[in-house]
């Protein structure tokens, strides 16, 4: 069941799902002319008239709706359902927590779409970790240097915050599942001349032990050409090194294909073979985490709201330091 029929539902999650095989029992919007078109074009058996209707009927519920209406959906739906939430998981800390406060008191088993940990390429760079490929993690680094179309984002207009909480707070989540919590976030966020949105550039330090460094550089504006745009996930170690190549986020929606590299010390560079994309495949993992989750095949949620919380507290630290001074440059 999916509540909500947005551009992520249309762009992402259904496409997912049918690659997937999980049928679709039905969708319910608010904008029901929407949700009618969705369904015929994805041959959904049914749309339902309201929030009440949608939430009676037995199925795992997908809620794709914009994070300041969570709270409300969760109450709506029946007690022990099982409950996949679009990120974020709210704008604020706050917010998430409130969220959390209803999951728990209406024993809900629910999970947060944070999918990019999930993409083919993400799952690469963990089982090399696992293997022991790259050795001690010395290095990650994002690197985003391109044009994103705003425009395809109305809602984000209103939003006092931006730049973090909805797009930076993928890779948070993506280098907290790879290399755990960090101890502490440094932060700067920026506006962009003429752009209607609050912050749209990001520079984020997050602190680790000593020995790891991890960086992120984020431009939405760069509007000068191809050739110099990069969209990259940077995992290094003692022994080896990973690049991958965020594809969609060049040109997107259309998007470039992903790639994922990997180079050992001293040795030249190997690309991966993937199967799949950050689009739509990603999206696969955590419904199908879920669906395991609920039939009792598997006993853990990768992202459940407990762990989405924490990415929540990251983002929030990234805000707080947004609004403390730098120490200031002596002038004489």
């Amino acid at each position: 069941m999916i509540i909500g029929t947005g551009g992520i539902v249309k762009d992402a999650h259904l496409p997912a799902y049918r690659k997937a095989g999980f049928p679709i029992a039905g969708l319910f919007d608010p904008d029901s002319e929407c949700a009618r078109g969705l369904a015929q074009k994805w041959v959904v058996p049914r749309v339902f008239s309201s929030i009440e209707e949608a939430a009676a009927h037995d199925a795992v519920f997908d809620v794709a709706a914009p994070p300041v209406a969570h709270a409300d959906i969760l109450r709506t739906l029946p007690r022990g359902a099982h409950v996949l939430l679009q990120k974020p998981m709210g704008l604020t800390l706050a917010d998430a927590t409130s969220i959390r406060d209803v999951v728990r008191e209406r024993g809900l088993n629910a999970a947060v779409n944070f999918q990019l940990r999930y993409s083919p390429m993400m799952l690469g760079i963990a089982d090399a970790m696992r293997q022991g490929l790259l050795g001690e993690l010395v290095e990650i680094e994002v690197h985003i240097n391109l044009v994103t179309p705003w425009h395809l984002f109305p809602h984000l207009k209103t939003n006092p915050r931006v730049e973090v909480v909805s797009h930076s707070i993928h890779y948070l989540d993506t280098i907290r599942a790879l290399a755990g919590n960090p101890h502490a976030a440094l932060a700067r966020s920026f506006s962009y001349p003429d752009s209607e949105l609050t912050d749209t550039r990001t520079s984020i330090l997050l602190d680790y032990d000593k020995s790891l460094r991890v960086a992120l550089s984020i431009n939405h504006h760069h509007d000068f050409g191809r050739r110099f745009q990069d969209a990259s996930f940077r995992v290094e170690g003692t022994k080896g090194a990973m690049m991958a190549k965020l594809g969609v986020l060049l040109d997107y929606p259309t998007g470039e294909p992903d790639e994922l590299w990997f180079a050992r010390r001293g040795g030249d560079w190997e690309q991966v073979s993937l199967s799949g994309g950050w689009f739509p495949d990603a999206f696969i993992g955590p419904m199908a985490n879920l669906q395991r989750v609920a039939s009792g095949e598997e006993s853990r949620l990768s992202t459940h709201v407990d762990d989405a919380w924490r990415t929540m507290a990251l983002v929030e630290a990234c805000y707080d330091a947004n609004r403390q001074a730098g120490t200031p440059v002596p002038r004489d």
